[in-house]
């Protein structure tokens, strides 16, 4: 009788392999949902729309786009968490929602480094200290020194708990000085108060600040990532001033935890492909984001590791989001 169950055991284990095979082998055999955790027009919506489409050519079926904002990206993060793990919903993961969030939201409703598989690497792009013009800040050197008077000087963010306000907590930090932070609800109205002379300095998307700095009206004095900036190769990283200053801004694509391996690396390979584009490669290098280089094993160690480096800088500011 332990025979036979043992062979009964045996069958069906075998016959769950072969359906998980099968079913791996005919994935994707209905469209995908990759949901963009934040509204229509964002950085993150186009990137996305623009993977999305290359990778519906690449899968055969459609993979539609979905916003779904709110709470700094977790409402369309937590939809997805929760989804059935059989790679059909997905989504574009970004520092906020799978590193900063976990730090900033008390009560998170996922945790980013066990409630997702890591799909693949799409890029990322570090910041631009800027100040206006007028400015009499001609070097970091200048505003870390201002920095230390009583007064100290102001920097502007898009909001509190943001990646543009911790990197001004992490200048404050390494530098001890005295920096005082303004939040606004956009870059474009922060960098507005950098040039009009309201606010002294803020971190911005590399285009957008050096257009800004190109026609005049801003001045850069460093780089938030450690290997400097492609569309501002001439400014000096902060790290070389402030060793230990090294934040950039990222894309992951991600799904729910537990997705089987097989349906994981379809999907990588979908995603790795988009990356080659054509298309792809134009808009990245137009937005000044450099393509993913972390290795698939690599990506669960990578959150785990930008988890706690932003939450040092936030715990450490006692930042909060709004």
């Amino acid at each position: 009788m332990t025979t036979i169950r043992n062979m009964m055991a045996v069958s069906v284990a075998a016959m769950l392999g072969l359906a998980g095979s099968v079913s791996a082998q005919s994935f994707p055999d209905k469209p995908i949902t990759m949901i963009v955790p934040f509204a229509a027009g964002t950085s993150t919506d186009t990137v996305s729309r623009l993977i999305a489409e290359r990778m519906s050519e690449d899968l055969g079926q459609t993979v539609v786009v979905e916003n779904r904002a709110g709470a700094g990206g977790s409402v369309g993060t937590q939809d997805v968490v929760s989804s059935d793990a059989d790679g059909y919903t997905i989504a574009m993961g970004t520092v906020g929602t799978l590193a900063i969030n976990k730090s900033i939201f008390p009560e998170l409703p996922y945790d980013p480094e066990s409630d997702v598989t890591p799909i693949a690497f799409v890029g990322y792009t570090p910041t631009l200290l800027v100040v206006s013009a007028e400015s009499s800040f001609q070097t970091l050197n200048d505003l870390v020194e201002a920095a230390r008077s009583e007064d100290g000087v102001t920097f502007a963010s898009t909001g509190n708990g943001t990646s543009t306000h911790l990197a001004g907590e992490l200048l404050k930090t390494l530098s001890d000085t005295n920096m005082i932070h303004v939040p606004f609800g956009s870059g474009a109205v922060g960098l507005a108060a950098v040039m009009s002379g309201e606010v002294d300095f803020m971190f911005n998307h590399p285009v957008s600040a050096k257009q800004n700095v190109d026609a005049g009206k801003l001045r850069a004095l460093g780089v938030s990532g450690a290997a400097g900036s492609e569309v501002a190769p001439e400014v000096p990283p902060i790290n070389d001033s402030y060793e230990g200053f090294d934040l950039i801004a990222w894309w992951l694509m991600h799904g729910p935890a537990d997705m089987p391996a097989d349906v994981t690396e379809k999907l990588n390979m979908a995603v790795t492909n988009a990356l080659a584009s054509d298309a792809v490669s134009e808009h990245f290098v137009k937005s000044g984001i450099s393509k993913g280089e972390i290795p698939f094993a690599e990506l669960e160690g990578f959150i785990s590791s930008e988890v706690n480096k932003w939450g040092d800088i936030a715990n450490a500011a006692n930042a909060q989001a709004n």
